[in-house]
């Protein structure tokens, strides 16, 4: 069953906005209930305009990359909606090439590189985990802008 607050914000975006795309993908930041409701707040606070991603784990769960035009639902770490994202911009780029207007953008911690690839390396690290899979300054990493379309 979807949750209330998503098909909610949903439907409220939708009244406002009759000629939007019907699809919708709905997801938290992280891999903790701490991590998404930190980084939804940035989002909402406009400070939190990109996001990262391990190509890698698109390719073994065979999900869809997003495009540009994609709304994502945000959800905080209760899984409700906390706003609508459209997607801007997608680049894959190696690890070691993610660019230092992407790490600010992302909005976290100093907003600097070094911060950004201190723990995104570690995320990564812990994502390959059990998958038989190593991390190297050349994994592909899905570096995706966003804009915030609609918030409660």
């Amino acid at each position: 069953m979807k949750n209330e607050s998503i098909q909610h914000m949903w439907e409220d975006y939708q009244k406002n906005n009759p000629n939007a795309p019907k699809a919708y993908v709905a997801w938290a930041f992280g891999d903790s209930k701490e991590m998404a409701d930190e980084l939804a707040k940035l989002v909402l606070e406009g400070t939190k305009t990109a996001t990262a991603s391990n190509y890698k784990l698109y390719e073994l769960e065979k999900e869809k990359l997003p495009q540009v035009g994609l709304l994502n639902i945000i959800l905080d770490g209760e899984g409700n909606a906390a706003a609508i994202a459209e997607t801007t911009s997608v680049e894959i780029v190696p690890f070691d090439e993610v660019s230092a207007e992407h790490a600010y953008l992302e909005g976290e911690g100093d907003r600097t590189l070094v911060y950004w690839r201190e723990v995104h390396e570690e995320f990564f690290r812990k994502e390959f985990e059990g998958l038989n899979q190593e991390f190297h300054n050349k994994i592909r990493v899905v570096c995706e802008r966003f804009k915030v379309v609609y918030k409660k």
